[in-house]
């Protein structure tokens, strides 16, 4: 099953550093695998938002950047992408289901 319209699914995860949202951006690939659900999810540190955010369906965000998070709306805002805050389950989960059930969600895809 692709996504919107036999399209790729293109997520940005993005968290301080970069670190963590690699290993989200890693289990929602694992997920949308798993369905069969076509999806390019990515992860980048703020420092690389605006040039990751050129090419993307939705921008996930660690709820650990609360307090960046008007600044991110902003950025994204600038770049017609859709912004969802990732509860802190959905980020430690193991299998990826909740942060993919909710890019999908927010890019329009349905799962």
């Amino acid at each position: 099953m692709a996504g919107r319209g036999g399209v790729v699914v293109r997520i940005i995860v993005v968290c301080g550093a970069g670190a963590s949202s690699t290993f989200v951006a890693h289990r929602i690939r694992r997920a949308a695998a798993a369905r069969g659900v076509d999806v390019r999810a990515t992860a980048t540190s703020e420092s690389g938002l605006d040039q990751a955010l050129a090419d993307a369906d939705v921008l996930l965000v660690g709820a650990h950047l609360g307090d960046r998070v008007g600044l991110l709306r902003e950025r994204a805002a600038a770049a017609s992408v859709p912004v969802v805050i990732l509860p802190e389950g959905a980020a430690a989960a193991v299998d990826g289901e909740d942060a993919l059930d909710l890019a999908l969600e927010f890019a329009g895809a349905g799962s």
